[in-house]
């Protein structure tokens, strides 16, 4: 049943655990349907909105929460649609491992790239007013074009005018994180309102100074546990990595940050982290330096406060699931600020265009 206290409601796709669902109840919207196909994920989305985002309640399937096997007139209908839809496929580490193992990828991938369908047919079954979907950045160049090519097809022709850009996290957080977004608003002659143009998007820029800093996102060394700084064996594979690659003229290696860090921006926090936490180190001022925690993730992808806490090692707020599930979602989430920006800025057009009450 819909809030009446909500300005809209909204539909949370591959939800991972909730970074789209902050950013759009923070603009007054109330959440209808989530769906999310990992269950350390659902764990943690769990611990933040109470909630399971598994769809059990209208529709229950096996696994829970996978949104291939709901049908698509059971979703409840919805103002905006929301999805960051799996990147694997499309993102160039995802291609080069799956090229690398003989391996379909894109829209050839069986089990993730062909999701975005699933969008198209929620899109065409319940006409929301508007969407918003995020991928990587080598989206559009995938496959020379094509893949990019088919999307933008299918959304003109679901009756949307969308816009499109890519955009780097570290304007909001100090991280280097290019992700391509996507904005669509329903064309409809009956409908008595339209938007087609969405210069606040193409335009949009990140605040003059970031509101957090890498000092305010690391944590207090003294409170750090032994157990973030690297392995001996790890440390030495990572130098005889980079030396190698070094010798051949790359710059492939790992990323170690030194202090002094208050102006200086991470690399991208990716899925896989958890192995050797190449792509993010801190220079501890010993030999071996450690990666980052996950409370230091948390914060580094723009999670608020109240979120926070599950990841500060305190016994009141257990930590949802293991360090290793913790770095995978929260390398394959939305940075928060980024999409609250967005979020903003498209309830303010839905609102001025007047598809939504003030």
């Amino acid at each position: 049943m819909r809030n009446k206290k909500a300005s809209f409601t909204f539909i949370d796709l591959f939800a991972g655990i909730g970074g789209f669902r902050i950013a759009f109840t923070k603009q007054g919207g109330k959440c209808v349907f989530s769906s999310e196909y990992d269950r350390f994920s659902q764990q943690t989305y769990k611990a933040f909105f109470d909630e399971v985002p598994d769809f059990s309640d209208i529709y229950p399937v096996d696994p829970p929460g996978d949104i291939t096997k709901i049908p698509v007139e059971k979703i409840p209908d919805h103002d905006i649609l929301l999805g960051g839809f799996p990147c694997q496929p499309f993102s160039l580490a995802g291609v080069s491992k799956k090229n690398s193992l003989g391996k379909p990828h894109g829209f050839d991938d069986p089990t993730q790239g062909t999701l975005f369908f699933n969008i198209k047919e929620i899109l065409k079954e319940k006409q929301p007013k508007a969407f918003l979907l995020e991928n990587v950045k080598n989206l559009e160049k995938h496959d020379k074009g094509n893949t990019f090519r088919v999307i933008t097809d299918i959304l003109e022709a679901s009756n949307y005018n969308f816009f499109y850009q890519v955009i780097d996290g570290a304007g909001w957080v100090p991280q280097h994180r290019e992700r391509i977004y996507i904005v669509g608003f329903r064309t409809d002659p009956d409908q008595g309102w339209n938007i087609e143009e969405f210069p606040e998007f193409l335009n949009l820029k990140p605040p003059k100074k970031r509101k957090k800093t890498l000092t305010d996102i690391l944590e207090d060394p003294e409170k750090i546990p032994e157990k973030y700084t690297l392995q001996n064996g790890t440390w030495t594979t990572l130098e005889r990595h980079k030396k190698y690659h070094a010798e051949q003229g790359n710059g492939f290696g790992y990323g170690l940050i030194s202090p002094p860090f208050e102006e200086k921006t991470t690399r991208t926090l990716s899925a896989r982290y958890h192995k050797d936490g190449a792509e993010i180190l801190i220079d501890i001022g010993k030999e071996i330096p450690r990666r980052l925690t996950p409370l230091e993730c948390c914060r580094l992808m723009g999670f608020p406060k109240k979120y926070q806490k599950f990841f500060e090692r305190n016994e009141k707020y257990p930590q949802p699931v293991s360090d290793t599930q913790a770095y995978r979602q929260f390398g394959n989430s939305v940075v928060v600020p980024v999409v609250t920006a967005i979020s903003e800025i498209m309830i303010k057009k839905l609102k001025s265009a007047g598809a939504f009450d003030d």
